[in-house]
């Protein structure tokens, strides 16, 4: 299942060092130029997904919607997730290939 894989992916990256979670953890690879891309919960808040999704617009990194904030932080073994950043560019193009274009921003 498509599901499956993402979330291995995410768990490498985690593993790896490529991934920063919380907002400001994000925001900050984001505006470092180290986001390659960036996942947000589907039950995270308007403003968080705008705030994200109008900053990768300016960045031109990628953004997805995918699980929710609960499922994140399972699968990187912390609390609640609103967003996570994965920061190496193969394993953002493995994740990006797997997500479903109905979940692409």
């Amino acid at each position: 299942m498509k599901q499956d894989k993402i979330s291995s992916y995410i768990g490498f990256a985690m593993k790896s060092g490529k991934l920063a979670s919380g907002e400001f953890s994000v925001e900050k690879a984001v505006k470092d130029g180290k986001a390659r891309l960036v996942i947000i919960a589907k039950d995270s808040s308007g403003n968080t997904r705008k705030k994200f999704t109008d900053m990768c617009s300016y960045y031109n990194v990628p953004v997805a919607v995918f699980g929710e904030k609960e499922y994140l932080g399972h699968i990187i073994g912390k609390e609640l997730r609103a967003c996570i950043s994965v920061n190496d560019a193969g394993l953002a193009d493995a994740i990006i290939k797997n997500i479903s274009l109905e979940d692409k921003n």
